[in-house]
């Protein structure tokens, strides 16, 4: 049975912002006096917070960021979105297909998924629809983000359906005991799997595990 609301998360799965962002925070941060490849940047703080990226480097640091560090993180990351930001392949003639009540739930502001998905052209599919995790101050993998926009669109947890590609996010669907498919482009497949995912590698596959229902693992 098809789910009643597929919730998407943005960075990675909608919008391919996943290599664009760890590299400019990459360059902010070595700006900064932290050298970290974006690699690095990735692997540490994908599907997190960028509060605790910087928590984490000040840490590290052993002392605070520049004062003007997260404007200027801001402006650069924003530049780069623009010029470089794309969906992803497969995920307009994927939605075309599915053609189910969604939205996008994202720990990204909603400033950032506004520029990104406009970019890309997928705005006006989920316009009105978009929650963040800075409108209620919660970051997966707790499940508050998909438990928020679920209530709000008024769809029982358990007939919602999540596409995450990173650990964090597939741990806070299975914690607001939602089916989650892991979208296994950067992230590993068995990773993804481990944290309670069914995983899949194209776009094109996706509509037919969500028609299906997309069973638990």
């Amino acid at each position: 049975m098809a789910p009643d609301l597929l919730l998407w998360d943005c960075d990675g799965v909608l919008v391919d912002s996943e290599r664009t962002g760890p590299r400019v925070l990459a360059e902010s941060l070595a700006a900064a006096g932290l050298p970290m490849t974006p690699e690095e940047v990735s692997l540490r703080f994908k599907g997190g917070s960028l509060q605790a990226a910087l928590a984490h480097a000040e840490e590290r640091l052993g002392r605070s960021l520049p004062p003007d560090f997260l404007e200027r993180h801001r402006e650069r990351s924003h530049a780069a979105f623009r010029a470089e930001v794309r969906a992803i392949p497969g995920v307009v003639e994927a939605l075309d297909r599915i053609g189910l009540p969604d939205c996008v739930a994202s720990g990204g502001s909603l400033e950032k998924m506004r520029l990104t998905l406009g970019v890309a052209g997928l705005l006006p599919r989920f316009e009105g629809r978009l929650f963040s995790s800075y409108e209620i101050g919660s970051w997966k993998p707790d499940p508050g983000l998909f438990l928020h926009a679920a209530r709000t669109l008024g769809v029982p947890p358990a007939r919602c359906l999540v596409v995450e590609d990173s650990v964090p996010g597939v741990r806070a669907a299975v914690a607001a005991g939602m089916a989650v498919l892991g979208f296994a482009d950067l992230t590993p497949e068995e990773d993804l799997a481990a944290a309670g995912a069914r995983t899949f590698r194209r776009m094109e596959d996706l509509p037919a595990l969500v028609r299906g229902g997309a069973a638990r693992p």
